[in-house]
């Protein structure tokens, strides 16, 4: 009678996918120590990773609609009214009905949320430059580029 072998079977093909050594679980890696990194920098202005990407959707495009937010983020309708909920709460930002359409809610930045504007991206800069410290500019920017093309593959 031959018992079957108590060895795990070889992963010698998979080798490259399987954690921590896959493309998926390193990216994911990195990316939850970027936020981590990237919170504790905004928690000294109480706000959080999701205020900051509605803050630049909105520095780059102000008055923006609550929809096409959601599609620039690829946020949920619940998920994202919570978030301005409590940006409308902070003063940030405030919430109007378009002149044209009724039905439609468009989203402007306040003073207050226009000030984060010259705050926190020299923050985020100074965390993405700790990130890529010792890679070239050149490295950075194929870097840049493969992920790009991975999310459009994806997409």
């Amino acid at each position: 009678m031959v018992l079957p072998s108590t060895e795990p079977p070889t992963s010698e093909p998979f080798h490259a996918v399987l954690a921590p050594h896959g493309i998926g679980y390193r990216i994911k890696l990195l990316s939850q120590l970027l936020a981590r990194r990237f919170q504790e920098r905004l928690d000294q202005f109480d706000l959080t990773i999701f205020h900051w990407v509605v803050l630049c959707c909105l520095w780059k495009e102000d008055g923006l609609a609550i929809s096409s937010l959601g599609e620039k983020l690829q946020q949920v309708g619940g998920t994202l009214t919570g978030v301005l909920d409590r940006m409308e709460s902070r003063g940030l930002i405030r919430r109007e009905r378009d002149p044209r359409d009724r039905r439609i809610w468009r989203i402007w930045l306040t003073e207050d949320g226009r000030k984060f504007e010259t705050i926190l991206p020299p923050i985020a800069m100074e965390l993405c430059e700790q990130a890529m410290q010792d890679m070239s500019h050149s490295e950075r920017e194929h870097f840049s580029e493969l992920l790009n093309r991975a999310i459009a593959n994806l997409s």
